[in-house]
């Protein structure tokens, strides 16, 4: 845990993540990922120097036309002392069997996003925190390249004029395996995905690639987010 923070201490104020005063809806999916975020931003909040609060917000895809389980995180939550609240959807139906979407990632993300902002700004939030880390930059950027013919990724901090609400990343610094390491120690309850279209994504093809390329060049990840920040793209 103790790597994490230092991680998401130096990006938050790198990139003054986190303001006094900040109601942030932390988006919890109940992967290993959010979960790693929403225990650090509430171990974080003794020791960081501005003050905030903390709500986790969860959108139920409902797969199978049925309501998640998601008790073990409320569970969690309660331990931690934070609200949780759950947004039922349909998005699962609309985007499996309505739309029959063949590559349904780019969409769901997209109206994943819309219901976490949503929530947020009725749960008076001003920011959102995605638990996105160094391994999704460096994958991200990869897809853009090769996919979309641009040197482009998401930002550390965005602010939504549409929605007025901003969009902040803490774990940018900390690897995957960084979070793999705190869900296991920390006994965090994580949900295993039920999405059809799991590990078999453009993403997870991507993240494979760079696997292969690490063995030879070490850890290109990392070089590929320091290649960022020299030419300063997309705000890093």
């Amino acid at each position: 845990m103790q790597k994490l923070l230092s991680y998401m201490r130096a990006a938050c104020q790198k990139y003054n993540l986190i303001e006094n005063g900040d109601r942030i809806a932390v988006a919890v999916s109940g992967g290993k990922d959010s979960l790693a975020l929403l225990a650090a931003l509430a171990r974080m909040k003794s020791f960081y120097p501005e003050k905030y609060e903390i709500v986790a917000v969860t959108v139920d895809m409902r797969f199978g036309n049925k309501d998640g389980d998601f008790s073990p995180i409320k569970e969690l939550c309660d331990k931690l002392g934070v609200e949780y609240h759950i947004r039922s959807t349909d998005l699962a139906r609309l985007i499996f069997e309505v739309r029959n979407e063949k590559n349904p990632c780019s969409l769901c993300a997209k109206m994943r996003r819309g219901a976490i902002h949503n929530a947020a700004l009725e749960l008076g939030c001003n920011k959102v925190a995605l638990g996105h880390h160094l391994d999704d930059i460096a994958e991200t950027f990869v897809m853009n390249l090769f996919i979309g013919a641009s040197l482009d990724c998401f930002m550390p901090v965005t602010y939504l004029s549409r929605k007025q609400i901003t969009v902040i990343r803490p774990m940018i610094f900390a690897r995957e395996s960084d979070c793999a390491r705190v869900a296991r120690k920390e006994q965090l309850p994580v949900i295993k995905s039920k999405c059809p279209a799991d590990k078999t994504t453009e993403r997870e093809e991507t993240k494979l690639f760079l696997s292969s390329l690490e063995k030879k060049y070490g850890n290109v990840r990392k070089k590929i987010l320091e290649a960022m920040q020299k030419k300063e793209i997309n705000g890093y």
